[in-house]
C-alpha cells in the first residue's frame, strides 16, 4: 500500500511490483497542506491529489490544447490532455519498478502540463512576449498558479491545497530553481523549499516520463503528418535502430504497424534504460531517505550517458524535420496572431472579458490587470481562442 513499507513483492500478471524503497515519498509521511483538511480513510493525500487534478477543470481543458498541430487537423494527433496521460502511464511504471510512491508520481505527471497556453509551445512564446513588461509568462508558473490560485471550485481554499511534496515536485520536477517569477519564489517560501537541491525521485521520474512520452511519441505524429517518411529514421540513433528490429522481424509489415513497432520499442528502451541507470547509481550511492535524494547533488532518475546523447540526436531530427518544418512555422505563425490579437483586445477594452473575470478591488490595474488578461488566455483552448477571435474580429486567421 501507498505510504507504507512492504516486505513482500507482488507479482500480478508477470510484472513485480518492487518493495516500498526506503528514499520514496510516504503518503503517511506528508509533510500536509497549506490549508489543513481532513483526510478520509480510503484514499491516501496522494491519492486525493491526483483525484484532484483530473477532475480540474484546468485538466479537462486540455483535451482541446494541441503540442504541435492545431486542433482542427484531425483528431488523431496528441493533444495536451492525451501527452499528459501517456506521460503519467511511462511514470508509473518507473515509479512502480523502483518501489516510488505511484499516486504521488502520477499526480506530478498529470498536472505538469496545466499550465500550457493553446498552441503549444508557439503559444506559449508569444504569451511571454507579451507579458515581457509585466514579469514574463512560462508555463510551468502557470501551472503553480493555477493548483494555488486558479481553480475555485472548494469552500475553504482557492486553487487544489496538493500536498506540500505535489507541489514541491511541481516546482522542482525540471531540477533545483536558478531562476523563477516571483509567485514562485513566494510559493517557495511559503512551502519552506530549499531551491537549490533536488525533487525526490517521484518528481525525477515524472520528468523524464515527459522527456520519453514527448519525443516518442512525435515521431508518431510527425509521420502521420508525413512531415517525413519512415525510412528518415533510418540514420537517427535509436530510432533508427529500433525501426531495423521492426523490418528485420516482419519485413513484410504494414506501414501503420511499423510505425507502432518503432515507437513502442523506443519507449521501452527508454524506460528500461532509466531503470538501468537509476538502480546503478543507488548501487554507487544508496538512499535512504527522500531527503537524501534531494540532497544528493545530481539526478537520481536519469538515462545513461549513452541514452542520453541517442535522445539528444533524436531531439535534433525533431527539431529540424518537424518543429521547424514549414507547414508547422507557418501554422504556429499564424495561431501566434491570434494570441497577440486577443491580448491586445482584452487588454484595451476590460468589457470584453466573461463576467467575474477580473478580480474585484484590484489595486494596481497597470500591473494586475495585465496578468489577468494572461490568466484567462493561457486558460483557453485552441478551439475557444479560435472562435473568439473569429467573434472579435470576423476573421479565421488559420485559413488563407
Amino acid at each position: 500500500m501507498s505510504g507504507q513499507r512492504g516486505h513482500l513483492s507482488i507479482r500480478a500478471g508477470g510484472l513485480m511490483r518492487a518493495d516500498p524503497a526506503a528514499f520514496a515519498c510516504f503518503a503517511n509521511a506528508s509533510r500536509g497542506r497549506l490549508v489543513e483538511e481532513p483526510e478520509t480513510p480510503s484514499r491516501t493525500v496522494f491519492q486525493r491529489d491526483r483525484d484532484r487534478i483530473i477532475h480540474s477543470a484546468a485538466f479537462r481543458r486540455l483535451k482541446h490544447k494541441t503540442q504541435v498541430f492545431v486542433y482542427h487537423e484531425g483528431d488523431h494527433y496528441r493533444t495536451r490532455l492525451t501527452h499528459s496521460l501517456e506521460v503519467a502511464q511511462i511514470a508509473r511504471s518507473i515509479a512502480r519498478t523502483l518501489g516510488l510512491d505511484e499516486d504521488l508520481t502520477e499526480a506530478i505527471a498529470l498536472a505538469h502540463d496545466l499550465g500550457h497556453t493553446p498552441f503549444g509551445h508557439a503559444g506559449e512564446q508569444e504569451l511571454d512576449r507579451l507579458m515581457t513588461p509585466y514579469g514574463g509568462f512560462d508555463h510551468n508558473s502557470q501551472t503553480l498558479r493555477i493548483v494555488t490560485r486558479l481553480e475555485r471550485r472548494y469552500a475553504a481554499f482557492d486553487g487544489l491545497n496538493l500536498t506540500w511534496e505535489a507541489l514541491e515536485g511541481l516546482i522542482k520536477h525540471n531540477g533545483p530553481i536558478t531562476s523563477a517569477s516571483t509567485a514562485v519564489l513566494e510559493l517557495v517560501a511559503t512551502l519552506g523549499v530549499d531551491p537549490s537541491s533536488y525533487a525526490p525521485a517521484e518528481a525525477q521520474a515524472a520528468a523524464i516520463a515527459d522527456d520519453i512520452a514527448y519525443n516518442a511519441h512525435d515521431i508518431d505524429d510527425g509521420l502521420r503528418a508525413q512531415l517525413f517518411a519512415v525510412i528518415d529514421l533510418g540514420d537517427v540513433p535509436l530510432a533508427g535502430e529500433a525501426l531495423s528490429e521492426v523490418l528485420k522481424t516482419w519485413p513484410r509489415l504494414d506501414r501503420a504497424r511499423i510505425i507502432h513497432e518503432t515507437v513502442r520499442r523506443v519507449i521501452s528502451w527508454m524506460i528500461g534504460d532509466v531503470i538501468g541507470e537509476t538502480r546503478r547509481r543507488l548501487k554507487r550511492q544508496p538512499m535512504t531517505s527522500a531527503d537524501q535524494v534531494r540532497e544528493r547533488g545530481e539526478r537520481l532518475v536519469c538515462f545513461s550517458a549513452q541514452m542520453q546523447e541517442k535522445n539528444k540526436a533524436l531531439q535534433a531530427f525533431l527539431s529540424s524535420r518537424m518543429y521547424r518544418h514549414e507547414k508547422v512555422l507557418d501554422i504556429m505563425g499564424r495561431a501566434q496572431r491570434v494570441v497577440r490579437d486577443l491580448f491586445q483586445a482584452y487588454v484595451e477594452d476590460p468589457l470584453l472579458l466573461p463576467p467575474g473575470w477580473i478580480d474585484e478591488g484590484t489595486a494596481d490595474m497597470a500591473s494586475n490587470y495585465p496578468r489577468q488578461v494572461c490568466d484567462f488566455i493561457a486558460g483557453m483552448t485552441d478551439r475557444y481562442a479560435l472562435d473568439q477571435h473569429k467573434r472579435l474580429f470576423d476573421l479565421d486567421p488559420l485559413f488563407r
